[in-house]
């Protein structure tokens, strides 16, 4: 973003130095091709604009997707530690139960 304002500045400056060149910032040179070149100039920075944002918010969109997927398999993994415990603790039990009752 900061590279894309860097050179939308620079043509800026070239613009400007090209329509000095042109018509010495005088009003009564103003044509309408130069009226044409500064709307299409508009036209092609939103274009651009456009992708830019397009394409950022895509990867923003792409980021957060991971991160939710990341956050959703800590949960499982934390509940599959549980679950993990849990099962332990039982066999556990019933181990201790059958070596207090041993049958024949």
């Amino acid at each position: 973003m900061k590279s894309l304002s860097i050179t939308g500045l620079i043509l800026l400056a070239v613009s400007a130095l090209l329509f000095y060149l042109t018509t010495d910032f005088a009003v009564e040179q103003i044509k309408i091709s130069h009226i044409m070149g500064v709307m299409a100039g508009v036209g092609i920075g939103l274009i651009i604009g456009g992708m830019v944002g397009y394409l950022s918010k895509g990867s923003a969109i792409k980021a957060e997707q991971k991160k939710k997927e990341f956050k959703q398999l800590q949960k499982d993994k934390e509940d599959l530690e549980k679950q993990a415990a849990e099962i332990a603790k039982r066999q556990a039990e019933l181990e201790e139960n059958q070596n207090k009752n041993p049958q024949i």
